[in-house]
């Protein structure tokens, strides 16, 4: 595989995860930028889990400016929805998903840095619990007690936000659209 076919097929997986952890896109461009420099550095062609090892070297480079600005909070995430998904879509119904997703990222930022990590890379990279354990070097039971433990922590804020649960158990917000499902997409 050569670089340019690394980049191609990582650089999504790599921006979305930086975009997710630093809340700016100037900086999540300029991070994915460096990931990449640092990856090609290094013999990563002997990597037995390629994936894995370069999340892995994502969130360090992230958790490594965020101490490096010391920003505790940072600009509010805006969730941008493709431009397919806009045009079989009402404007309504957009504009509320886009809304619910933009709440329930607010709710994401509020969390610990170890468990908005944990999150994050599970829904937002659709990491694999064993492969958060990989990329954090911590043992999967940990990933699951800090999931868990965000995830209550989101249920709590929900409940004091006016948020409430449907018949399904999903979490819905004030208009009645499901707040995970479009923070999933």
């Amino acid at each position: 595989m050569s670089e340019k076919a690394l980049f191609e097929m990582y650089r999504k997986d790599v921006y979305k995860t930086c975009y997710f952890m630093l809340h700016n896109a100037a900086d999540a461009e300029d991070m994915c930028q460096e990931v990449f420099v640092t990856v090609f550095r290094h013999d990563w062609r002997k990597v037995e889990h390629l994936k894995t090892w370069l999340l892995r070297v994502t969130v360090n480079h992230c958790l490594n400016q965020l101490k490096k600005s010391k920003r505790a909070k940072t600009r509010e995430k805006v969730f941008h929805l493709s431009s397919a998904r806009m045009t079989e879509k009402g404007a309504d119904t957009v504009a509320e998903e886009r809304e619910s997703a933009m709440e329930c990222l607010q709710m994401l930022q509020q969390l610990p840095i170890i468990l908005k990590t944990v999150v994050s890379l599970r829904f937002m990279s659709d990491c694999s619990l064993k492969e958060i354990s990989d990329i954090l070097c911590i043992p999967v039971g940990t990933v699951k007690s800090r999931l868990n433990k965000g995830i209550k922590l989101l249920q709590r804020m929900t409940d004091t936000a006016g948020t409430t649960r449907g018949k399904d158990g999903g979490i819905h917000g004030q208009k009645g659209s499901n707040v995970y499902s479009a923070a999933e997409r």
